[in-house]
């Protein structure tokens, strides 16, 4: 009998750390490879498992994903599946909203009552793999588990940065500590692949990728008032509850800054990326009518396009450039993530803004870009240059941030002709 399963995505927080991508919307919105958002990942992997019952809970800024959601994921009226939004929400037992991982998942489990599962798998809305969710499923059932943690090996540099366990040769947990210092790290090693441990791996790190049984969870957020998953209500369970690993070797990151998120998207351009969009397990996103891209007199090297695109520049190499992107003649793009735009601009408009000297949506002629993402809707005038490189000190600026080195052009922002960044 096929396992019944509710899937849980968490939005995240205020998600400080991808500023200023997160200014406006929340961490799974964010657009990644011209055409998909964060939240397509977690999602697209739960459907092409066959589990199409999802909950995706949102606190801050979730316009932008409430509109992506209700967009993209339309099921025919005899299917029980669905993708609902759960915001934080106040009420008369509880005023606040949400306060950790655990918290949120709490405070959502009235809403899942009215559904039939046993098991509950909860996913991070702002991580990039392909994994077989049902592998996962049938893992935890097969060993009779009550919890199972989704863990990937790291090296001891990397380690410090999650949720490190140690597991037995059955692939029980028997140790849990979160983000250890590196002094710690000697007793924490665990059987891992011959692979693995060759490339220096011998760490089990937590994905934050959890599948509970549905009463076990009750019980646990009855015993446990604990806000977290991974700083407590796991680490209490270790003892108390059949706790397991399962172990994924395949390729997974967890963007949570801009420099992971660059170069995640900056890699998906590579002869052979770490994450294959050209696999037999697609990524779901919102369908746009849009008509395919033109490219005009360009040499193009390692890119990729979004649709509906007018590409006139002189270069683009190791970029990415998004939906709607207007790029005019003798521009070049290395290393750029151009998210593209909402819209198109009329003719009418686009005039006027040519007899006021206002720059257009997407970039204009004979501008120079490296080492940058630009968010959507940018309009960027003639002869603008814009340079990112690890020499930068970190800042942020009406139109733009600067982190990691990388050059982050704000949403909407408008760049005069001739300016310089940095």
């Amino acid at each position: 009998m096929k396992p019944s399963v509710i899937s849980i995505v968490l939005g995240g927080g205020r998600g400080s750390r991808l500023f200023p991508l997160t200014q406006t919307r929340s961490k799974p919105a964010v657009p990644i490879a011209g055409k998909y958002r964060l939240v397509d990942i977690p999602i697209s992997n739960c459907l092409n498992a066959g589990y199409n019952r999802i909950m995706v809970l949102t606190q801050f800024n979730s316009a932008s994903l409430n509109s992506h959601i209700k967009n993209s994921y339309h099921f025919d009226i005899f299917s029980r599946g669905f993708v609902d939004i759960l915001a934080a929400e106040q009420n008369m037992e509880n005023d606040n909203w949400y306060q950790g991982t655990a918290d949120a998942v709490r405070q959502s489990m009235k809403h899942l009552a009215k559904y039939d599962y046993d098991y509950i798998l909860i996913l991070s809305g702002d991580q990039l793999y392909q994994m077989n969710f049902r592998e996962l499923i049938d893992f935890h059932c097969e060993n009779d588990g009550d919890i199972t943690i989704a863990t990937i090996p790291v090296d001891a540099k990397d380690a410090p940065g999650f949720g490190i366990l140690k597991s037995d040769e059955e692939g029980n947990i028997t140790s849990f500590i979160e983000k250890p210092a590196y002094e710690e790290l000697n007793d924490w090693k665990s059987e891992v692949s011959h692979k693995s441990k060759s490339e220096g791996k011998e760490y089990l790190a937590s994905m934050g990728i959890y599948v509970f049984s549905k009463n076990v969870l009750k019980k646990m957020f009855s015993e446990d008032p604990g806000d977290d998953f991974g700083g407590e209500l796991i680490p209490n369970a270790i003892g108390h509850y059949k706790t397991l690993s399962f172990q994924y070797d395949g390729y997974w990151t967890d963007i949570g800054t801009i420099d992971s998120f660059f170069d995640a998207n900056l890699d998906l351009t590579r002869d052979f990326p770490k994450f294959n969009l050209f696999s037999k397990t697609p990524i779901y996103t919102r369908a746009r009518m849009l008509p395919p891209s033109k490219i005009l007199g360009s040499y193009v090297s390692k890119a990729i396009f979004g649709d509906g695109c007018i590409v006139m520049a002189d270069k683009i190499e190791n970029s990415i450039v998004g939906n709607r992107s207007r790029v005019d003649k003798g521009s070049t793009l290395l290393n750029t993530y151009m998210m593209g735009a909402d819209f198109y601009q009329g003719t009418i408009e686009i005039s006027a803004n040519d007899e006021q000297g206002m720059p257009n949506l997407g970039i204009g002629k004979y501008c120079y870009i490296e080492n940058a993402i630009l968010d959507k809707n940018c309009a960027i005038g003639d002869n603008v240059r814009i340079i990112g490189g690890k020499h930068l000190p970190d800042g942020d600026y009406e139109t733009h941030s600067i982190k990691d080195g990388v050059v982050v052009v704000k949403k909407n922002a408008i760049i005069r002709a001739g300016t310089i960044i940095p």
